[in-house]
C-alpha cells in the first residue's frame, strides 16, 4: 500500500486478482511455432496473453512451457521417469527472474517464443544499474522491483539470493543471456536439444 493507502503496482501484482483491469499490459504472451522464426505463420500452439497476478503469471507460463517441450528417457528401464528436455530448474528461475526482474515503466508484456531448436524468454527493460550479464552468471543482484523482490518469496518460488542465474547456468550451460539496451530487452536463450541426440 501507498501512504495515501492506494494499492501500488507491487501489491496489485502480487496479491490483486485481476491486476490486468488497471494494467493491462501486465501479461505474459506465450507462442509455440513451426521452424526457428517468429515470422512463421504456423503455430503448435497459442493462447491469449496470461493475466492474473504473479502466481496465476507463474503457473500458467510454467504450464504452457512444459506442455510444449518434449519429454526425454534419460534412464534405461520401463519404470524410469522422463524428463523435459530442457530442466525444469532452468525454466522455472528463468521465468521467476523475468516476473520480478522485469521493468514495469515500460508498457510491454513478457514474450516466450518455442521455437523448433530454441526457447526464448523476452522480458521488458535492460539490465539495470552497472549491472552487466558477466555480474548476473556469478549471482550479482540489484533489484529493480524492490517491494516485489521482497515479498515475491510469498507468492511464487523465489529467494532472492542471487543464486538463480547461477543456478540456471550449472542445469544448462549453452543458457544465453542477451542484455540488449537499443530495443530495451533481457533475453534469455535455451537450445533445445537435437530430437535426433535423444533417440
Amino acid at each position: 500500500m501507498s501512504k495515501e493507502g492506494k494499492i501500488n503496482l507491487a501489491g496489485l501484482l502480487l496479491f490483486g486478482k485481476n491486476p490486468q483491469q488497471f494494467k493491462p499490459i501486465f501479461t505474459i504472451q506465450c507462442v509455440s511455432v513451426f521452424g526457428n522464426e517468429i515470422s512463421s505463420n504456423q503455430f503448435r500452439d497459442k493462447e491469449n496473453p496470461f493475466s492474473g497476478n504473479l502466481k496465476k503469471l507463474y503457473n500458467k507460463t510454467r504450464s504452457f512451457i512444459t506442455r510444449n517441450l518434449r519429454k526425454v528417457q534419460v534412464e534405461d528401464g520401463f519404470n524410469s521417469q522422463p524428463k523435459l528436455e530442457i530442466p525444469i530448474e532452468t525454466i522455472e528461475e528463468l521465468l521467476v527472474n523475468a516476473l520480478i526482474h522485469r521493468d514495469y515503466f515500460i508498457s510491454s508484456s513478457i514474450k516466450v517464443f518455442i521455437f523448433d531448436n530454441r526457447m526464448e524468454i523476452v522480458s521488458p527493460g535492460k539490465l539495470p544499474n552497472s549491472l552487466t550479464i558477466d555480474n548476473v552468471k556469478i549471482g550479482t543482484s540489484v533489484p529493480r522491483n524492490p517491494i516485489l523482490f521482497t515479498n515475491a518469496r510469498f507468492v511464487i518460488p523465489f529467494w532472492g539470493v542471487g543464486s538463480g542465474i547461477p543456478r540456471a547456468y550449472e542445469n544448462t550451460p549453452d543458457l544465453e543471456l542477451i542484455n540488449d539496451p537499443d530495443r530495451e530487452l533481457f533475453i534469455s536463450v535455451i537450445k533445445r536439444p537435437n530430437q535426433n541426440d535423444n533417440q
